[in-house]
């Protein structure tokens, strides 16, 4: 994000897991890019600095950097195991853990990564992962919502303080991942929470991982150059009314 198959030659690719950003790193280069690990706690205000110092370095040179994808994302589910997460009984700990990756992380990064981006003559942008959480509230997870409310608003403003960088994101509703999977099975009931957050959809399933992929990519690609400031919302139309499918 951007793809490899989609013409981005150079990444990148920075994790808390060193396994699994080793693993998209090979993806990469299968697909014929170059592609560089940096294991980097989201938490860390120095893991953060480094790993933008050292993508300037392997990737700069004298044209800047030209895209940023700031993707870390946690739900309250995945940092502690107390089923009451609401908003009156949800831990100071646990808030700040969530709002610390999801948002101070990629203000962080984007400014740190804002001088090299600057400095790119393709049309340098950045994408932020949002989430539908962002703009509806949903129970139990009031960090979450919360922190992707301040994404949207990061966006905005980034696009406004940084132009010509562009600055964009994308807003998932219901995908099929680790961050989902894990929310769903932190209820009693796992069906019975993943069927009571698709019911709203009129895609009557899960989202695919690809789904989000490709049009995160269109933002970050020349072909949005005329898009800065927008929250794209892909949730299988589960905002677009405030029924339930029976």
């Amino acid at each position: 994000m951007p793809r490899a198959t989609d013409g981005a030659d150079r990444m990148l690719d920075s994790d808390r897991n060193a396994r699994t950003a080793a693993l998209t790193a090979e993806s990469v280069r299968a697909a014929g890019a170059k592609s560089e690990v940096i294991v980097c706690d989201p938490r860390v205000r120095d893991d953060i600095e480094t790993m933008v110092t050292r993508a300037a370095e392997r990737f700069d040179g004298v044209d800047g950097l030209d895209v940023l994808v700031n993707n870390a994302g946690v739900i309250e589910s995945t940092v502690t195991t107390d089923h009451d997460r609401a908003v009156d009984s949800l831990s100071e700990e646990v808030w700040d853990a969530v709002y610390e990756v999801n948002l101070k992380a990629a203000w962080l990064t984007t400014k740190f990564a804002a001088p090299y981006l600057r400095r790119s003559p393709r049309g340098p942008s950045i994408v932020n992962a949002a989430s539908v959480s962002g703009l509806v509230g949903f129970p139990d997870s009031p960090a979450y919502g919360v922190t992707k409310a301040g994404v949207i608003h990061l966006t905005k403003v980034t696009a406004v303080d940084l132009a010509p960088v562009r600055c964009n994101c994308f807003c998932p509703g219901v995908i099929d991942t680790p961050l989902a999977r894990s929310f769903f099975a932190a209820g009693e009931d796992r069906d019975a929470r993943e069927r009571e957050l698709t019911a709203p959809q009129s895609v009557d399933r899960l989202g695919r991982p690809e789904e989000v992929a490709r049009p995160a990519c269109f933002l970050a690609s020349d072909s949005a150059a005329f898009i800065t400031g927008a929250a794209y919302v892909i949730d299988g139309g589960a905002l677009a009314w405030r029924g339930v499918k029976g």
